[in-house]
């Protein structure tokens, strides 16, 4: 199985930096393709062609669609995630022999996940996806209910609850990835409910509470690589990149959800700098696991044991969601 494991894993991850990449050159070239848009639309075309066009026309004005962007963000982000937590689980629970059925569960769920993200993130319409969001919310609860499984796994060893079985048990951190995919889609499928003028979530501005929900992302995943990295050590000063880097990044995040809305330029360019270390992080990786005994001639024990290469662009796809808020709560007043 671990053959057919580990090619997949490196397709995963090096699709995950084409997802993110694609992500943001969409972002960016938004207003120039609205206003291609609307000269064709005065073109003279066949009436279906026409049709299918003007269905997908924005409403006049860049902010007015601002919302439907931001979800689209989001909806890259969950499967960027998603992406990192097949990956991730693949090969982990191999490693665990899949000794309970459960096991297979977070695969199948993060899979579904990353097709509804791709789905999503090429749908412009100003309407929730019934189909996506049931896909989201499955997966949410897939990793509410393997953090309760990871938890037992952890609290069922001899010691319980201890520094030694945090470091070399099931992790605990691991499923909450999965559910943050579940929750970015989730809330980029509410969102497209909202109206295109001043949009609400949880009572608050749509920009303000998707920022709050990013940033509160990158500081769980911190505290997950934090607990891995002092297992390691910090054995190698790159080490110390992602607790320091990510932690800023969060901490942006907030202040520009909490303050007047205005625009954020230094956070947008920390952020990106967080979508970098997602991929900085695999290659140290890795680096990692051609360290090991044996390097990659040892691949079938050095790729489970080592360093796990799909966990750092966990990082990029926060990051992704991140510029995502950003870019709505700067429209906001």
């Amino acid at each position: 199985m671990i053959r057919t494991t580990l090619p997949i894993l490196g397709i995963l991850c090096a699709a995950s930096g084409v997802v993110a990449l694609a992500s943001r050159e969409r972002h960016d070239s938004v207003p120039r393709n609205r206003q291609r848009l609307a000269g064709s639309l005065h073109s003279p075309l066949p009436a279906p062609r026409l049709a299918r066009r003007a269905a997908h026309a924005p409403v006049p004005g860049h902010a007015s669609l601002a919302h439907i962007d931001a979800a689209r963000g989001f909806n890259h982000g969950s499967a960027l995630l998603a992406f990192s937590v097949l990956a991730d689980s693949a090969v982990e629970h191999y490693r665990g022999s899949f000794e309970n059925r459960a096991m297979y569960a977070p695969l199948l769920s993060a899979t579904c996940s990353l097709l509804a993200g791709l789905h999503g993130g090429r749908d412009h319409t100003e309407a929730s996806h019934a189909a996506r969001r049931a896909v989201y919310l499955a997966a949410a609860a897939t990793g509410v209910a393997g953090s309760v499984f990871h938890l037992y796994n952890v609290t069922k060893r001899p010691g319980g609850f201890s520094w030694h079985n945090l470091f070399y048990g099931a992790p605990l951190g691991a499923p909450t990835s999965l559910l943050l995919s579940g929750a970015l889609g989730a809330i980029a499928e509410q969102l497209r409910d909202q109206p295109a003028v001043d949009p609400q979530l949880f009572g608050m501005p749509a920009g303000r509470a998707l920022a709050l929900l990013v940033s509160a992302g990158l500081i769980g995943t911190v505290g997950e690589v934090a607990l891995l990295h002092f297992r390691g050590a910090f054995q190698h000063r790159a080490m110390y990149a992602p607790v320091t880097i990510a932690p800023v990044a969060a901490a942006l995040l907030a202040n520009a959800a909490l303050a007047p809305a205005r625009p954020r330029w230094f956070a947008r360019l920390w952020l990106r700098i967080t979508a970098a270390l997602g991929f900085a992080g695999s290659a140290f990786h890795v680096r990692g696991v051609a360290r090991s005994q044996g390097g990659w001639r040892n691949w079938s024990q050095n790729v489970p044991n080592g360093p796990p290469l799909p966990a750092p662009p966990a990082f990029t796809a926060l990051a992704a969601a991140g510029l995502a808020a950003l870019r709505l709560r700067e429209t906001e007043r």
